[in-house]
């Protein structure tokens, strides 16, 4: 989709700072990667379901290589130290046609600012206007935040638990 590949939207956090949605480039690899080694131990965990202490290289072009068709990936960044800097992303990948996974994360100097929030907007409005009609996740039922995000996401919510995991269907049509 050639409109996401160009998206782009400003928000406003609840203490003024503007902060940047848009899409991931091919230029914000170091940023990027910068912006991985931000995140604690702790959003590692509830983000990938176990300990992480780095990424393979066939991950960070996972992360870092979409099409913007199947896999659509979107950043937050803010002004710190004179210059915008990655401090959220967010993705969704096709699952079957009509659904596709969601997951983002946040570095955790920033959690708890309605970032995540954003990004699940602008992700919902990307796969809306993409034709795809629920965004699905897998979350551990003690991360309390990310279940917040999606329950106050104003989407049409399911939640079932299974094996440990909760599994969230959010409807977009």
């Amino acid at each position: 989709m050639r409109d996401a590949a160009s998206f782009s939207a400003l928000e406003t956090l609840p203490d003024a700072r503007s902060v940047e949605i848009r899409a991931l480039k091919p230029g914000d690899r170091d940023e990027f990667l910068a912006a991985a080694g931000r995140v604690g131990p702790q959003t590692l965990q509830r983000r990938f379901f176990g300990a992480k202490r780095g990424f393979s290289e066939k991950e960070k072009a996972f992360f870092l290589d979409v099409d913007f068709d199947r896999h659509v990936a979107v950043i937050a960044l803010l002004q710190e130290a004179g210059r915008k800097t990655i401090v959220g992303s967010g993705r969704y990948v096709v699952a079957q046609p009509g659904q596709a996974e969601v997951a983002f994360v946040v570095v955790d100097a920033y959690q708890g600012q309605g970032i995540g929030s954003m990004l699940l907007r602008h992700l919902a409005a990307i796969a809306r206007a993409a034709g795809l009609r629920e965004l699905i996740a897998e979350v551990l039922p003690e991360n309390a935040p990310m279940l917040k995000v999606f329950a106050r996401s104003g989407l049409p919510m399911e939640t079932r638990r299974d094996s440990g995991l909760v599994h969230v269907a959010l409807r977009l049509t």
